[in-house]
């Protein structure tokens, strides 16, 4: 008798394993919620286009493909190659965070990727960085989501950071001493140095906005070392006309006394990166852009 009503607990027990696996599934795949933003980035928005990443352009399955003469500075010396950035539209999920294969699924949510990779020869080896910033679609100035690694004969660093709503958290993966594994958490009212060139596309140019911003230095390198946070000033002019090849506003952002970047962006939309000039040297210019399919083959 005792074994029948264990064999009875145990078939009631697993009929109703199903249920609850799919109540589960169904509270991860609930729609989106609101996009909870900074109250010191929410300040910033007069200086910018929110409906910017909202045009039709973005509606045709064609990314953006940018490429750039670039250089950087490696081993104390300029290095010259060529660097990619990509600028697409995709459709996320809320259950795993990343493009979704199913668009019939109840929490999709537009956002605007941004990939910047490059591969940098060197007398031994050579440097690769991948860079994938995404940002809601609706919300040009907060990063929702960034992934940057670097590979290299040394090793690999891998670093993700995710929007917590009221914190970024980091997660990392290095391989210099001291530094290893680990995670963090990063300021949330911060705009982020490597999503400058696409986040100040963005800027309602034609009113020439001068304002200041808290910018989070550059993440695209092979070590994890503490963040460091500037007090920016961002101002908007219009460039010289024998700054690049068409017209152009350029950007210039003053992270330090020291330390100064200008962006140049075309005046017409949808106001691609023409030139870009950086207190450590990492400059590019714009050789070519085209639209199409780059994951066909």
């Amino acid at each position: 008798m005792r074994q029948l009503l264990s064999l009875f607990s145990l078939l009631v027990l697993g009929s109703s394993l199903p249920a609850c696996s799919d109540d589960a599934a169904a509270r991860k795949m609930k729609r989106p919620p609101a996009v909870a933003v900074d109250a010191a980035l929410t300040r910033l928005r007069p200086h910018f286009n929110q409906q910017w990443a909202m045009h039709t352009l973005w509606e045709d399955g064609l990314a953006e493909v940018a490429l750039y003469e670039a250089e950087r500075t490696i081993y104390q010396k300029k290095r010259r190659f060529e660097y990619t950035l990509i600028t697409v539209k995709e459709e996320f999920n809320q259950q795993f965070d990343v493009k979704t294969d199913d668009y019939q699924r109840p929490d999709l949510f537009p956002v605007m990727k941004v990939n910047q990779f490059c591969r940098i020869p060197t007398e031994q080896y050579p440097y690769h960085f991948l860079t994938s910033l995404f940002f809601r679609r609706d919300q040009p100035v907060a990063l929702h989501k960034m992934t940057t690694s670097s590979q290299e004969w040394c090793g690999t660093t891998f670093k993700a950071l995710t929007n917590e709503g009221t914190r970024y958290e980091q997660t990392y993966n290095s391989y210099w001493d001291g530094q290893g594994t680990g995670q963090r958490r990063l300021r949330h009212d911060v705009l982020f140095e490597d999503a400058l060139p696409y986040t100040l596309r963005a800027l309602n140019f034609e009113a020439l906005p001068t304002f200041e911003a808290i910018i989070c230095d550059l993440q695209q390198t092979s070590k994890v070392t503490a963040p460091v946070y500037y007090q920016a000033r961002i101002t908007v002019a219009e460039a010289q006309p024998n700054d690049t090849p068409e017209a152009a506003w350029q950007v210039q952002v003053q992270l330090d006394g020291q330390k100064e970047n200008a962006y140049w962006f075309a005046r017409k939309y949808p106001n691609v990166l023409l030139r870009q000039t950086t207190w450590d040297g990492r400059n590019l210019t714009l050789k070519a852009v085209r639209r199409y399919a780059y994951w066909t083959h």
